[in-house]
């Protein structure tokens, strides 16, 4: 592995973390009916998209790193208080961030089976890709989060990579 490969995954932890303080302070400044408003998003509202996010870092981090997973019901919250899911997720942040600092990158390109908790099929794919797809799930959510902050009037300022605080590649 190149020295190269840690920092693709290091940048992109840091970018979760900053993409998520920027969405939690715009979240902050609503109302608990607000966020937890239907607004026709895959999971309804900004509280329970935001709750999904970490409901999928959770079960990717406890299968890449910890070797486990704890079955939950995808359709059910984690977290129905604000603040509680608050914490949690910067939590989460913080321990993805110490995960990709001390990943094995030897690691990276063995091939890791799970079973879906959505489809309960099992799959095997190479370890670094399914390192991306964490990156790529929380993106892909956070793109509904913005829209949804955006209908209601809310702009996070920017968000795009090249953008964030102290950005090296």
């Amino acid at each position: 592995m190149q020295p190269g490969k840690r920092n693709h995954f290091v940048v992109l932890s840091r970018y979760n973390s900053w993409m998520n303080q920027k969405i939690y302070a715009a979240c902050d400044n609503l109302d608990d009916a607000t966020r937890k408003k239907d607004m026709g998003a895959f999971f309804g509202s900004l509280h329970r998209t935001l709750d999904h996010l970490l409901y999928g870092d959770t079960a990717w981090l406890e299968r890449l790193r910890d070797n486990r997973f704890t079955p939950r019901d995808i359709s059910k919250t984690m977290y129905e208080d604000w603040e509680e899911l608050k914490a949690a997720r910067f939590d989460m942040d913080n321990e993805i961030e110490n995960w990709i600092d001390q990943l094995d990158l030897s690691t990276l390109d063995e091939d890791f089976s799970f079973t879906s908790n959505v489809d309960n099929k099992t799959r095997v794919l190479p370890r670094r890709v399914l390192v991306q797809h964490l990156f790529n799930h929380q993106t892909h959510h956070r793109g509904q989060v913005t829209t949804l902050l955006s209908q209601l009037g809310i702009d996070i300022g920017p968000t795009d990579l090249p953008f964030m605080p102290g950005f090296t590649a």
